[in-house]
C-alpha cells in the first residue's frame, strides 16, 4: 500500500477541516402556536402540520 512521502502541513490539514463543523438547525415558527419547530415536520407542542392536526398531544 502506498504511504505518504511527506507529512501534511497544519495549514493544509485545517484547510481541509474547515467544512467539518456542525451547523445550527434551521428553525421556523409554528403558524398555529408560534413555537419554534423544525421545518417540514409536525409541531411537537400543538401537533399540527400546516392546516391539520396530525399528532394528538397530551396537555399537562
Amino acid at each position: 500500500m502506498p504511504n505518504p512521502k511527506r507529512r501534511h502541513s497544519k495549514r493544509r490539514t485545517s484547510a481541509r477541516r474547515t467544512h467539518d463543523s456542525l451547523k445550527a438547525a434551521g428553525l421556523s415558527s409554528c403558524p398555529k402556536c408560534h413555537e419554534m419547530k423544525l421545518p417540514h415536520r409536525a409541531c411537537p407542542h400543538c401537533g399540527w402540520y400546516k392546516t391539520r392536526e396530525v399528532i394528538e398531544v397530551v396537555q399537562e
